[in-house]
């Protein structure tokens, strides 16, 4: 199978994460979308990163019972800070089965060369790039021409603006599964 891993903090989860997955088993770029858990990015300020079991616990229940999506912890115990190259070589020891491509924003591809082993990454893995407003297409291509570059819709949504939202005590319900909105409430996350 051709599993498509999608890294990151989920800080929260929102609808932008999973609608990129669905459009990617839509597209049949990836038979599974796995969603793994950052607990620690090294390009990324940590400061409002709430613990990583809980952000674990919102990924469940956005994806809900989708049988094309999972969510993995791997990166739990591995050591932090969590770097791309590793996680994937940990899935490909653990899943030899299974064939591994990496999902990244044009955003994290201008900088693809401040990641570890990324000429390695790059050599042994599939990148998909998916677009992101302000950040250029034609310079991701020109720069890593390996890279394959996704035609998906624009999903304007960030994380950082639905916790500065929930601090505001603005209205995001159209931008989280209602689930996720329910347990941010309940818990008393990001306010």
């Amino acid at each position: 199978m051709h599993i498509a891993i999608y890294s990151g903090s989920f800080n929260p989860v929102h609808n932008g994460h999973t609608r990129l997955a669905e459009y990617l088993i839509k597209k049949n770029l990836a038979d599974e979308v796995w969603f793994v858990v950052s607990p620690c990015n090294p390009l990324k300020n940590q400061i409002d990163l709430i613990d990583e079991y809980v952000r674990l616990e919102m990924l469940i229940l956005a994806i809900g019972n989708n049988p094309s999506f999972k969510v993995s912890d791997i990166e739990f115990t591995m050591p932090i800070p969590s770097y791309s190259i590793d996680t994937l070589h940990e899935l490909s020891a653990q899943y030899p089965e299974h064939q591994f491509s990496l999902i990244i924003g044009s955003d994290n591809a201008l900088v693809f060369d401040k990641w570890k082993d990324y000429e390695r990454l790059l050599s042994e893995y599939e990148v998909l790039v998916y677009p992101r407003r302000g950040y250029d297409f034609s310079e991701v291509a020109e720069k890593y021409p390996k890279m394959k570059l996704l035609d998906t819709p624009f999903y304007d949504i960030s994380s950082t603006e639905i916790r500065q939202r929930i601090v505001t005590k603005k209205d995001v319900r159209q931008w989280l599964h209602p689930d996720v909105q329910k347990f941010i409430l309940e818990n008393n996350l990001y306010s």
